[in-house]
């Protein structure tokens, strides 16, 4: 009898799916790895690091980030679509999740079949900003003095598919003037070059300049939000400035990679849920700028988003004559 029934198929893959359920079940057993495809100390570790504490209790596990940079975030957003999908591996991403594709000839993962979806986590506006002593001082005089010298203004950003290039190729397209772009390793040396006063003009997130716009460090000029920054009260819209189509959230989600168990993403998608409504990570990102995506955390609105903004980035980037790499 036990002969024929070691070689009955059918009971051999029941034993698996119940060996699979039981594991699912158990998940997370060992600490999780959280992989941002960016520098440490950046915007999006920024976030991933408050959200991997905020993620813990609900998991019962620690969420250890690990920054994974390079290629625009290509390079960490690959290992995490390659990683084993048994919920410990995470990537935490942004908006340059659906960029890639139009910048990168082979980014190495495909952002509608590679990953599942878990949910979206924050929206982050930009600032524009400039080195403390530049000379223009509101947005009106930065257009004029960038139209008269546009020769000898530099443009800094943390290198293709950052949110900082996003955001400084928007800006560029809407005052018709091309810079001189240099592009950084990482978000931390460039706004170290701009507070030496190495580069003039830097767009970048909320999470990385307000302590910075606040300590006087260097000049602000405007937030990409549809609304004003209640931590930058002062701080007009480019809206308000006159442009009116100019509004860019550099939005933050969560995946696993595709094949991942669907109990374990539950598991997932009720953390992070969760740790999007502790009140301390609300109170952090409050203080960053950030907005909380309580109503988006959850796997069909990052799907939509991704969707919808694919072909949208690819065709501002044809606009912008911006050839893949």
């Amino acid at each position: 009898m036990h002969h024929s029934l070691k070689h009955s198929p059918a009971l051999v893959l029941g034993a698996l799916l119940l060996v699979g359920a039981a594991q699912a079940a158990e998940y997370p057993t060992h600490p999780i790895n959280m992989v941002v495809p960016f520098s440490a100390g950046g915007p999006t570790d920024n976030v991933a690091r408050s959200l991997a504490e905020a993620m813990r209790p609900t998991l019962g596990q620690p969420v250890i980030v690990e920054n994974k940079g390079g290629a625009g975030g290509t390079i960490g957003t690959t290992q995490v679509a390659r990683a084993k999908p048994d919920g410990y591996s995470l990537l935490l991403m942004h908006i340059g999740f659906s960029t890639a594709p139009s910048l990168y000839k082979n980014p190495g993962y495909d952002p509608k079949t590679s990953f599942q979806p878990i949910g979206l986590v924050v929206d982050v506006p930009m600032t524009i900003i400039a080195r403390s002593d530049f000379p223009a001082n509101n947005i009106k005089e930065l257009v004029e003095y960038i139209k008269k010298n546009k020769e000898k203004v530099s443009l800094a950003n943390a290198g293709i598919g950052a949110a900082s290039q996003l955001c400084g190729t928007m800006f560029t397209q809407a005052i018709g003037a091309d810079l001189l772009t240099i592009p950084y390793k990482g978000t931390a040396p460039a706004m170290n070059d701009l507070l030496g006063k190495q580069v003039d003009i830097l767009c970048d997130q909320t999470t990385n300049t307000t302590q910075h716009i606040k300590a006087g460090t260097v000049k602000a000029y405007a937030v990409t939000s549809k609304e004003r920054v209640s931590t930058l009260p002062d701080l007009p819209t480019m809206q308000e400035s006159g442009f009116k189509d100019f509004e860019v959230g550099i939005w933050h989600g969560m995946w696993v990679p595709a094949g991942t168990p669907k109990p374990v993403t539950d598991k997932l998608v009720t953390a992070l849920q969760t740790g999007l409504a502790n009140p301390d990570f609300q109170k952090r990102m409050a203080g960053l700028g950030a907005t909380v995506l309580t109503s988006e955390a959850n796997p069909d609105a990052l799907a939509k988003k991704v969707a919808q903004q694919v072909p949208q980035w690819e065709d501002m980037f044809k606009k912008a004559g911006l050839q893949p790499q």
